[in-house]
């Protein structure tokens, strides 16, 4: 078990949590709903909290014993943060400039499964 990244797995799926929550309900939601940005913010949401539940799991199962497996939690955390975060950001800034960013999330969570695949093969 790795210590550090299981705290941040942690911390990530709280996060996941209470932006669902923020969100669905509140003043966020009412912004979010009068942007026309609910879909950004749900597709965050999509990709967000599952892949946080893994990065937990990878932690918890020794990433650090397969190497694979440790670049694979790297790049699945990149990924939340690029890919999640940019959506979250557009979502609340409106700002289209962000949305560059959210490709290279995408390819981090990718570059992430290939990993755990190959990490999978050398266990």
């Amino acid at each position: 078990m790795h210590v550090l990244r299981l705290r941040l797995a942690a911390l990530t799926g709280f996060t996941a949590v209470l932006l669902g929550a923020l969100g669905a309900h509140g003043p966020v939601h009412e912004k979010l709903k009068a942007a026309g940005e609910l879909d950004h913010w749900q597709t965050a949401l999509h990709y967000h909290l599952p892949h946080a539940l893994l990065l937990a799991v990878l932690a918890l199962h020794g990433a650090n014993a397969v190497r694979a497996h440790a670049w694979a939690w790297r790049c699945f955390f990149a990924g939340i943060l690029l890919f999640s975060g940019s959506l979250y950001l557009l979502a609340l800034t409106q700002t289209s400039k962000l949305g560059a960013v959210t490709p290279f999330g995408g390819v981090c969570l990718m570059l992430g499964w290939l990993l755990l695949a190959v990490g999978a093969r050398r266990a």
